[in-house]
């Protein structure tokens, strides 16, 4: 039965048709109070995408889970069993391909009251179980893959969705927050396997509430590595964010400004760590170190 819903995910808001009934319910879970039925929403639409099954007999003999957006498919069908992580890469796809009103950075962004640390760095780095450790210890979460970042300026608007955790950080985190939300193990996607961690209610209550960049944390996970932290001058600190950016060539001067903005007036380290715990101390005296 076909489930409608508007996802209120600011700064967006999303149309979501759901074919399928546990993707439906899979969706409920994570987002909550976030996720309404269609009929009980009045306002302003900015995406619509659609979540569908295999067409013909190939629903009965090859089932598949397909994302649809704006009545075209971005990527090749995945198995149904991957159909959670599909709506969520597909979600991030829509946002990347279709904002011009705020510079991206693929990053992890965290949070203390107004002060964000952003944390860009490529898949293996240890990124995304590093955010989830954080916003399990009071940091709230803006976003785990992408900053949206206002021209000219420091200041990220925060998007918040679930977590990704890849492999190894899936045991990991089922131990670390047994009484969290989870998604399915989507097994053997083309990142592994992954299963996705809903954010905690302080990041979802405080979605509205931007906060302006004062570090910028450049992670390298390596198991039995002592901590060490690596300072980086403001033109190293600057190539990082180019170098993660999708958009700021788009943007013109309003993305250029802001990446000069963010590593003029940031903290940029790289930490090489195997210990969570070492890191979020470390990051405690980042912010503290930007407070009145």
């Amino acid at each position: 039965m076909q489930s409608e819903f508007v996802l209120n995910c600011a700064p967006y808001t999303f149309a979501v048709t759901c074919q399928k009934a546990e993707l439906a319910d899979r969706l409920v879970a994570m987002y909550d109070e976030r996720l309404v039925p269609a009929h009980q929403f009045e306002g302003y639409i900015d995406y619509r995408v659609a979540m569908q099954e295999g067409n013909g007999l190939r629903h009965f003999i090859k089932p598949q889970s397909r994302f649809v957006f704006e009545g075209n498919e971005p990527f090749l069908p995945f198995k149904p069993s991957q159909g959670y992580a599909l709506f969520e890469w597909g979600l991030n796809w829509v946002v990347s391909s279709q904002e011009f009103n705020y510079l991206i950075v693929h990053s992890a962004v965290l949070a203390k009251g107004d002060k964000a640390i952003l944390f860009p760095a490529s898949s293996g780095s240890g990124k995304s179980t590093l955010a989830a450790y954080l916003m399990h210890q009071g940091w709230r979460l803006l976003s785990d893959e992408m900053a949206l970042i206002k021209p000219f300026t420091r200041e990220i608007v925060p998007f918040v969705k679930p977590l990704c955790l890849k492999n190894e950080s899936i045991t990991l985190s089922r131990q670390w927050y047994p009484d969290n939300a989870f998604s399915d193990i989507a097994y053997n996607t083309h990142k592994g396997n992954v299963i996705h961690i809903k954010p905690t209610q302080l990041s979802v209550e405080q979605q509205r509430e931007s906060a302006k960049v004062v570090g910028v944390i450049f992670p390298r996970y390596t198991a039995s590595e002592q901590f060490d932290v690596y300072s980086i001058d403001k033109v190293g600190c600057f190539k990082g964010l180019t170098d993660n950016a999708f958009n700021y060539g788009v943007l013109g001067k309003g993305g250029v400004h802001a990446l000069i903005n963010i590593a003029e007036n940031s903290q940029c380290f790289e930490l090489h760590y195997d210990n969570l715990q070492d890191v979020a101390q470390f990051l405690e005296e980042v912010i503290n170190d930007n407070s009145p």
